[in-house]
């Protein structure tokens, strides 16, 4: 199988398995490496020292046998490294191998020590074996034309370090046991909050409930979160927003359906009278068709109103810089020209107040405000429209003379569908100051009403 295609398996393996074992495997894999490492290089440590030991006594061989036995001639000067307890057995090795003795000694001559002998290279140790048992050689330079060989036994350092790596490989297989239930209790002590996040998203998509929330442990000392915890809060955030945003959704349903049912019922009662027209009066049809008519544009302007409620945002595209007093002229004039018995009254700052919208979303916040103000004006009373540059920015004020809103109604006066007891027996829906105050927020603007001084309500919009 090619290096892609056990890369192409590997990474399909991993895939495969929960993010737990995937972390087990990779804290079990890290100590366990770390383990083995330290246990190698300690291995190392103990046979280098050992080895040391067995070597200085060879140097110090060497050295008495080189004083005891002065300028020896080539041959074996002691020989009974056979048994563990006896003294090292040295040899005197000729540069020439013509003036070896007939004998041969117990020690192994190799072309490397008759350089010694000749002076061509430095000292050096090796392992040999003697009479069937192992031994550390030191072979030195000696005399002239002459090197000198000493060895020992070394069972007990062979021995020595077969025990230091029977130890050191139980060590290490600790190591990789204790690594694996480390790995699995981090595994399993880290994601518990994932694991109480999965459950919750689970559950949530099971019931489709959004109120589930995690459970967050409690701070540290310091303070400060980890990063699981700040993801299960941002979780339950994001539930929260869920939360709210579905029983916005499910309040304007109920509030539509509630809304919409009396104007379709009288529109199926006058569309069923309309089918029995040839027993109706020319006057009854002609009433009956008017409020069709009515109840028509009734309906199209409450389904209008909802789509744009339900949309909950502005298109950002079209955003550009809207001159405010061009659009608050323009907004009366329409006015106007709807409600031509209310007086309306005006006064624009000085100069061009430039804001960034969308000019027909803000032409509908500010005729939204206009037909208001006009639909509670007293006749003879005027609607005053002001727009002046305080120092946080425009504002634009609408106000008029009529009863004013109660103080119990001013927290509610701008919820879908809300109306006001004096407001019940009045054309519209209830949503045009909801709809207003949308348009405003989504250009970072503020709507808010309280009551005129003198009587009356006031609308203020500060961007």
């Amino acid at each position: 199988m090619s290096g892609s295609g056990r890369r192409g398996l590997g990474a399909a393996w991993r895939r495969r398995r929960p993010l737990r074992t995937r972390l087990a495997l990779a804290v079990t894999a890290a100590v366990a490496f770390v383990a083995v490492v330290v246990c190698a290089a300690a291995f190392l440590v103990v046979r280098s020292a050992l080895y040391q030991q067995l070597d200085l006594s060879l140097t110090q061989s060497a050295r008495l046998a080189a004083q005891r036995n002065p300028g020896e001639a080539p041959g074996t000067l002691a020989g009974e490294c056979r048994f563990l307890a006896a003294p090292a057995c040295a040899e005197v090795v000729a540069a020439d191998p013509a003036k070896d003795p007939r004998t041969p000694g117990l020690l192994p001559v190799d072309p490397a020590a008759r350089e010694v002998a000749d002076g061509g290279r430095a000292p050096y140790y090796t392992n040999i074996t003697v009479a069937g048992h192992p031994a550390r050689m030191l072979t030195t330079d000696y005399a002239k034309g002459r090197a000198l060989q000493v060895a020992l036994r070394a069972d007990t350092v062979q021995s020595g370090i077969a025990e230091a790596a029977g130890w050191l490989v139980l060590t290490a297989a600790a190591g990789v046991l204790l690594a694996a239930v480390l790995g699995y209790w981090v595994s399993r002590t880290g994601l518990a909050p994932v694991t109480r996040l999965t459950a919750t998203a689970e559950r949530i998509a099971a019931t489709r409930d959004p109120r589930h929330r995690i459970e967050l442990p409690p701070p540290g000392p310091s303070g400060r979160e980890d990063e699981i915890t700040r993801l299960a809060g941002s979780f339950n955030t994001m539930l929260g927003e869920l939360e709210q945003s579905v029983t916005a959704q499910r309040r304007l349903v109920a509030d539509a359906s509630h809304e919409l049912r009396t104007p379709l019922t009288a529109l199926r009662t006058n569309a069923e009278l309309l089918a029995k027209a040839d027993r109706l009066t020319a006057a009854q049809r002609e009433r009956a068709s008017a409020a069709l008519g009515r109840q028509l544009r009734e309906v199209t302007g409450l389904v209008n109103d909802l789509i744009e409620l339900a949309r909950d945002e502005e298109p950002t595209p079209l955003v550009e810089q809207v001159r405010l007093d061009a659009l608050v002229r323009h907004g009366v004039d329409a006015a106007r020209a709807h409600w031509p018995a209310v007086e309306f009254r005006v006064r624009v700052a000085e100069g061009a107040v430039v804001v960034p919208g969308v000019p027909a979303r803000l032409s509908r916040l500010l005729s939204n405000l206009l037909d208001n103000a006009a639909k509670f004006s007293p006749a003879g009373l005027p609607v005053e429209v002001e727009l002046a540059v305080a120092g946080t920015g425009p504002e634009v004020t609408v106000r008029d003379h009529g009863p004013g809103i109660a103080e119990q109604d001013l927290p509610y006066v701008f919820d879908r569908f809300y109306r006001a007891g004096a407001a019940r027996a009045l054309p519209g829906s209830g949503l045009g100051l909801a709809m207003a105050r949308q348009i405003a927020r989504a250009h970072g603007a503020e709507l808010v009403a309280e009551p005129a001084v003198g009587g009356g309500a006031l609308f203020r919009l500060t961007f």
